[in-house]
């Protein structure tokens, strides 16, 4: 969101640009600072924010501007202030959490956007437009779509690599593709625990 400042000193406005917090609207005042009212859209300190919260955009260090919880649709939750007030804990979006300085600022509320993910893509031509603004190749072919002189897994009369999917770390550029020097594949199962069985007599 834009958001005009007035000027402490000349007769103009500041602007600054924020991530907006789900609810805010175009004419809203939002404030910032430590007398600041816990309302959403408002950024203040995380030591002035009562337990409980949903806030967003929260600096890890004093003055960093916001480091977690920027994502569409994300939030984090404060957990609880120590005594003096110089430490919070906060969890994260993750679940994990985090004790950072009372005097880190965040905003109040929810990033705006959520189930921005929940769209179905109909046709390939939304795919092409979400990855050109995101600057990553696209179409990305798989290497066993294509022929034995552009890829090393391409060839065969079937779809198949024909090759273990594992490459040694010390082979040459143009081998270097798949699972490069894995230690080891596919997924754990089962449990850590191991049945103690008595030996034989």
């Amino acid at each position: 969101m834009k958001v005009d400042f007035r000027d402490p000193y000349q007769y103009k406005k500041n602007t600054e640009y924020f991530l907006a917090a789900e609810g805010t609207y175009t004419g809203q005042y939002v404030f910032c600072g430590r007398k600041a009212t816990v309302a959403t859209g408002n950024v203040l300190p995380v030591s002035n924010i009562s337990e409980g919260t949903t806030i967003c955009n929260i600096e890890s260090s004093v003055g960093d501007k916001g480091k977690y919880s920027r994502c569409s649709g994300t939030y984090a939750t404060i957990v609880g202030h120590s005594d003096d007030g110089t430490k919070t804990r906060i969890r994260l979006p993750s679940g994990a959490r985090k004790t950072i300085p009372g005097s880190c600022r965040a905003t109040v509320g929810i990033i705006a956007g959520g189930g921005r993910n929940e769209k179905p893509i109909m046709k390939a031509g939304v795919l092409f437009h979400k990855f050109k603004r995101q600057r990553k190749r696209f179409p990305k072919v798989g290497g066993v779509r294509m022929n034995p002189v552009d890829h090393p897994h391409g060839g065969g009369n079937h779809k198949h690599l024909g090759k273990p999917g594992t490459i040694s770390r010390f082979a040459s550029a143009g081998q270097k593709v798949g699972l490069i020097a894995a230690r080891r594949t596919g997924l754990i199962r089962g449990t850590t625990a191991v049945k103690n069985v008595p030996d034989k007599i």
